[in-house]
């Protein structure tokens, strides 16, 4: 066995393969059973917006899974062209084994990158609720006679609210319009 796999210009290929195969296999494991997060060590494209967040955009390429995943590709698509081509193509056999670590690597970026772009945070910024409209949930008082609560769409989703008004008493389930944001949730409404 060990003269099928080290035989030769084969041990380029087989000490990679196996190498790379042990490493993604046993990552691979670790994020099955959630003793890894999935992290990424160098920007492939950075856009940076005026607040210095990235965007989705800048997904992370060069990580130890792609480079595990690269040798494993290299590793196996060497080997395998070297037993086919024949024992002196070892030009050939690097060639098309580092199309194969490329094209592994790539597949592996572009599946972390579209599990990458389902995660959210959830988190909601409620000063985007200003100038949208919204149902009283639990009638608001006149101004300076305590809150009420209105529920707004914001984000796509459902969300209650603390309000106040600056004018008449809203009832129950009037339609009003977020005016302002004070505080971190209380909404200034009028009907």
């Amino acid at each position: 066995m060990s003269d099928y796999l080290f035989s030769g210009a084969l041990p380029w290929f087989t000490i990679p393969a196996l190498i790379g195969s042990g490493v993604f296999g046993l990552l691979i494991i670790m994020m099955l059973v959630g003793g890894l997060d999935i992290d990424a060590d160098v920007d492939l494209d950075t856009d940076v917006d005026a607040d210095g967040d990235a965007s989705a955009d800048s997904f992370k390429v060069l990580s130890i899974q792609t480079i595990s995943a690269f040798l494993m590709g290299f590793g196996w698509g060497g080997f395998a062209a070297h037993k086919t081509f024949a024992s002196d193509s070892f030009a050939i056999s690097a060639a098309v084994g580092f199309g194969c670590g490329v094209v592994i690597a790539w597949l592996l970026v572009l599946g972390l990158k579209a599990l990458y772009e389902l995660e959210s945070s959830g988190n909601v910024s409620v000063k985007d609720a200003v100038g949208i409209e919204g149902e009283v949930y639990v009638r608001v008082p006149a101004a300076g006679e305590g809150s009420g609560r209105v529920r707004v769409v914001l984000d796509e989703r459902q969300r209650i609210y603390n309000a106040v008004t600056e004018g008449e008493e809203i009832p129950r389930s009037a339609r009003v319009l977020v005016t302002r944001v004070t505080g971190n949730t209380l909404m200034v409404v009028r009907a």
